[in-house]
């Protein structure tokens, strides 16, 4: 499907200001990486270290505000 030449040369407000936010900082993107890699990406944990972490839970109560007596 082709649109018309006035379709193609149509940028919407959205994309012009991420453009201009690009141009203005062009630094961006990589302090965008670094941010998810601090967020997100963290290392695999092995096995041995995943099972010790779920043995040494320690099993909360139905009602936590209620005491055992």
């Amino acid at each position: 499907m082709k649109f018309s030449k006035q379709f193609s040369l149509y940028e919407s407000e959205a994309t012009q200001f991420i453009k201009d936010l690009k141009k203005n900082n062009p630094d961006l993107e990589q302090s965008q990486r670094d941010g998810r890699a601090l967020l997100w990406d963290k290392q695999a944990i092995d096995l041995d270290t995943q099972k010790r972490n779920l043995e040494s839970r320690i099993k909360q109560q139905a009602y936590v505000y209620q005491n055992k007596g």
